[in-house]
């Protein structure tokens, strides 16, 4: 059973759980919370066209085993510099002090490939060693950019080694982070 915990708009505020907990973060209209309703085979996370709407820490129980976060995007949306300054704190100040952070999936839209500011993320990862995993969505979709930068582990030593690539539309690729997380 999937429950909806709650927005939050602090770290502080979050519930003090022992449940690990694994965070979805991505740029602005990656599809980060299509993938989240994917994973959980339940339209839990709220959607949009429209970039930047999730805009708080978004937590979801699963079977009173995990913790699934929606966190807010990044380096597309159209807001304030203030605001897009406050969300980038509260992002760096759930990675080093949330406890039950078991691991960070980075979500690059395959379609575009990885940007300054997923390297951007990644690196600030790799100093703090957060660990991390890049998952690639809209494998379905048609590729706009082909001179993509390819990023491996060998350069990221806080990155899982393995790349996963998913389709939230199609449902593919789903399982291995419903394995990782723990999930059927």
């Amino acid at each position: 059973m999937i429950k909806f915990v709650g927005s939050f708009e602090t770290v502080e505020s979050l519930p003090k759980t022992q449940f690990p907990e694994y965070a979805f973060v991505g740029r602005s209209n990656v599809g980060k919370s299509s993938l989240i309703n994917a994973v959980l085979g339940e339209t839990v996370a709220r959607t949009s066209n429209t970039p930047g709407r999730t805009q708080s820490l978004n937590l979801f129980n699963v079977d009173d085993k995990v913790m699934i976060v929606d966190l807010p995007g990044y380096g597309y949306a159209k807001v304030s510099k203030e605001q897009a300054m406050r969300w980038l704190q509260r992002l760096e100040d759930y990675l080093m002090n949330r406890r039950q952070l078991t691991r960070l999936f980075i979500l690059v839209d395959s379609r575009i490939g990885v940007r300054d500011s997923d390297l951007d993320l990644m690196d600030f990862c790799d100093a703090n060693g957060i660990v991390y995993q890049i998952v690639y969505t809209k494998k379905d979709k048609k590729v706009r950019e082909k001179n993509q930068r390819e990023v491996s582990h060998e350069n990221h030593p806080a990155m899982i080694a393995d790349v996963l690539e998913t389709s939230a539309e199609k449902k593919t690729g789903l399982e291995p982070i419903r394995n990782i997380i723990g999930i059927k």
